[in-house]
């Protein structure tokens, strides 16, 4: 058995979320289909650094499987794409060792959130931008996100429907850039807690807006309470952009 590391890009407009679910569209479900298919109808399980909502978007989802069949890293993602509806799509694929996990072995993961300030929607970006078209103060907001730096308890930031106990997680990078119309928010971290991302987002909105002094983010998250955080942003803007490992090849 080979043990291959698979990198993912996905549209999650159409899908009801990344893990598989007994009814609805799912990243999972599609690509496990297509292995079945290419190994006669071997049920094949695909494991990924981790789930992505409805309507959540992925530039560089990882997962991985273990195959008997013996095709050349180079020719999995031609094989898998040529199959994969056109909302997926396989980027690069390579053979790693046994010890490799796409969830465990993971290191650290970076989101891009994108928000459109235009005061019109664009018909074209709708289900993969945030329309936002309110007045916002970014240097309130770069000032807001760089209190989140660091090694903290953030159960403020997490869903409640969040069933991990440890919620202490370190925000290694978080970065506001504007170019024209398009906001986009880039957060790098140790690993992310259940909508954490949005809530991020949607916090750091309310601060733009001047509803929240970008001081009082060190309180909310002292606080440890989901009740003084900002409303949770929609997951259109949403991508997983990256999955960090110590070593690619471990």
């Amino acid at each position: 058995m080979a043990r291959m590391k698979v990198t993912v890009a996905y549209d999650g407009t159409e899908f009801a979320g990344y893990q598989i679910q007994p009814s609805g569209r799912t990243v999972q479900g599609t690509i496990q289909t297509v292995l079945q298919k290419m190994h006669k109808g071997e049920p094949v399980g695909i494991y990924a650094s981790g789930r992505t909502d409805a309507g959540v978007h992925a530039i560089g989802q990882v997962f991985h499987f273990d195959t008997s069949m013996e095709i050349p890293s180079e020719a999995w993602g031609k094989a898998l794409n040529a199959m994969l509806p056109n909302d997926i799509l396989i980027r690069d694929v390579e053979m790693v060792s046994d010890s490799f996990h796409s969830r465990f072995s993971a290191t650290g993961k970076e989101y891009h959130y994108k928000i459109l300030r235009s005061m019109q929607p664009d018909v074209f970006q709708r289900n993969h931008m945030f329309h936002f078209p309110y007045s916002l103060n970014v240097e309130d907001m770069k000032q807001a996100a760089s209190l989140f730096l660091g090694t903290h308890d953030f159960t403020s930031f997490s869903s409640a429907k969040s069933e991990v106990e440890d919620k202490i997680r370190t925000i290694f990078a978080f970065d506001v850039e504007e170019q024209g119309d398009v906001l986009t928010l880039k957060v790098r971290g140790s690993g992310f807690l259940y909508n954490m991302v949005r809530i991020l987002v949607g916090t750091l909105l309310e601060v733009g807006q001047g509803k929240r002094n970008p001081e009082k983010i060190t309180a909310i998250i002292k606080s440890k309470d989901r009740a003084f955080a900002g409303k949770t942003a929609p997951a259109n803007g949403l991508y997983l952009f990256r999955v960090d490992y110590a070593n690619k090849m471990e």
